[in-house]
């Protein structure tokens, strides 16, 4: 009678919660699951209206494709810049914070304050920044050096490396602060009594117990690297110098040109390799996990 009852209660429970996310899993599938289910069948045939399959034509010619492979070299340069620039300075700075500096409060502020700056406002002081004509220029030419075009040279690739880290670098810095607020400081107390130095504290307790939130913060940051089109194209318009012009930009423009099997080859292929990049990851945090248990 009892496990009749249990059971009765759990579907109850089980209907209540796929109650509350019907809605959520409704506009999930509407705008998101189900265009990218048609995207790929676009991505199989000759036209949009009235196509035929060809199965991997649309792939192949892809890849043969020069402003395709210019556009995923400079997107994949840009991730292995980016990303490991980005996990160093924002665990940096967490540890820096971590231990309560006096200016602790201000550099918070500063870090974080990117996060509510809207896109077009970023932007625009960035164009002023590193414009022919805008500030740093003027400061070099104030120091003697010549002016450099910095959105039409190979700086372009650095000037959006570091709009990537000012823009990411408060929400990192708040996921490594919250792991690190997790580790009991008994530890450290611990290792230090027994003679323990600073850089076999981070090794063998910060890094340890804090490789979970690390393999999340890799994880969003690879995202975010793949989400940085909107800076791009807001900073150097639809056909940028060649050293960024990421994949976003080749995408955006074959919707401009009606190109849609092309568009979703591409889209299918970024999905596919974030995906891939995305399980490893999962599955190295899985195994650390098993090792720590």
């Amino acid at each position: 009678m009892n496990n009749r009852r249990r059971l009765v209660a759990l579907r109850r429970e089980s209907a209540a919660v796929m109650l509350f996310l019907a809605p959520s899993v409704l506009g999930f599938s509407v705008f998101y699951l189900i265009p990218f289910v048609l995207g790929i069948s676009q991505s199989l045939t000759n036209r949009t209206l009235g196509g035929h399959f060809t199965g991997l034509t649309n792939y192949a010619e892809l890849l043969a494709s020069g402003s395709f492979r210019k556009a995923a070299a400079n997107t994949l340069l840009f991730t292995s810049i980016s990303v490991p620039l980005l996990i160093v300075l924002s665990l940096g700075l967490a540890l820096l914070i971590n231990k309560g500096p006096f200016f602790r409060q201000g550099l918070q502020t500063a870090l974080i304050l990117p996060l509510v700056v809207p896109v077009a406002s970023v932007v625009l002081v960035w164009q002023i920044f590193v414009d022919w004509n805008g500030t740093l220029n003027a400061w070099l030419d104030h120091a003697g050096h010549s002016r450099v075009d910095w959105l039409q040279s190979g700086a372009s690739m650095g000037v959006l490396v570091v709009l990537y880290l000012w823009k990411n670098l408060g929400y990192n810095l708040i996921l490594f602060l919250a792991g690190l607020q997790q580790i009991p400081r008994d530890y450290y107390e611990t290792a230090r009594i027994e003679g323990a130095g600073r850089w076999h504290q981070f090794t063998r307790i910060t890094l340890v117990y804090l490789t979970p939130t690390l393999f999340f913060v890799v994880l969003i940051s690879i995202i975010n690297s793949f989400k940085v089109f909107r800076e791009t194209y807001l900073l150097a318009g639809d056909y940028p110098f060649d050293r960024i012009y990421i994949l976003q930009h080749y995408m955006n423009n074959m919707f401009a040109a009606l190109e849609i099997q092309k568009l979703t080859a591409a889209a299918t292929l970024m999905v596919l390799c974030i995906a891939i990049l995305v399980t490893v990851l999962l599955s190295l945090e899985r195994r650390f996990r098993d090792v720590l248990d």
